[in-house]
């Protein structure tokens, strides 16, 4: 539940067009709700912003369709990360609207549209086409958070002229998230050229030893270039929520 919701339920509450008992029973499973297997945070857009995410993998097609069905129920939307596409059109048949992005392999049920306020774009890079189902998860993380998101795609150091003819995008954005494996080198030039945060994700994409992107993470936790911070490898979804905190502490309270 959002605090506009909860705000909304007291008013109505207020206004007599809802009767107590009513709202306590939309309030009942909160904070939280406990089903056989996961117990449901329903207290963290409160908290945080925005409502729980799901991280569907390891997960049953069951017990992803049984959590998405109470946030649904409990703000009218979800966000699922590294769902599979069984998961994915099993969701769809329960709720038609879900959109399933297999690149990104994320599924999302957008509900009443959340304007993130005057906070900039944030801007998901991409070294190589390779890399974009990280970059992809990132950037509808993004938007699902309600960001304006621009994509700027295979602008690797391999072809630096790329990135460079680039320019107009990479100093307009509030927030710039550089998704690289091989050697990560990327997030290094990026951060050398413009004056907001840098969020590197690492990608596990790369030969023999790349190590599955522990090359390109060390690459970036050893970079140069000022403002550059790191998430864990393949995390496109960390970068996306530290990026949209990053843009809303830039808007004045």
């Amino acid at each position: 539940m959002r605090a506009e919701q909860l705000e909304a339920l007291l008013a109505d509450v207020a206004a007599g067009r809802l009767a107590p008992a009513a709202a306590l029973e939309r309030l009942r499973h909160l904070p939280l709700e406990e089903l056989p297997f996961a117990t449901i945070d329903h207290h963290r857009a409160l908290r945080q912003g925005h409502p729980e995410v799901v991280f569907c993998e390891g997960k049953t097609v069951e017990q992803v369709v049984g959590i998405c069905e109470r946030l649904a129920a409990a703000t009218g939307s979800f966000l699922g990360t590294r769902a599979s596409e069984a998961a994915a059109r099993a969701l769809q048949t329960r709720f038609p609207e879900v959109a399933w992005n297999p690149l990104a392999r994320t599924v999302v049920l957008a509900g009443r549209p959340r304007s993130a306020g005057d906070d900039g774009s944030i801007l998901v890079v991409s070294a190589g086409t390779s890399d974009l189902p990280v970059a992809e998860e990132a950037a509808v993380v993004a938007e699902a958070f309600g960001h304006r998101v621009e994509r700027l795609m295979d602008v690797g150091v391999a072809g630096l002229h790329r990135l460079l003819a680039a320019g107009e995008q990479l100093y307009h954005a509030r927030v710039v998230i550089v998704v690289a494996g091989m050697e990560g080198a990327l997030p290094s030039v990026v951060g050398g050229l413009v004056a907001v945060p840098v969020i590197a994700v690492p990608t596990s994409v790369g030969y023999g030893a790349s190590f599955g992107g522990l090359a390109a993470l060390l690459g970036m936790l050893n970079s140069c270039a000022a403002g550059v911070t790191v998430v864990n490898i393949d995390n496109g979804f960390g970068a996306a929520a530290a990026a949209s905190r990053i843009c809303r502490a830039a808007i004045p309270a």
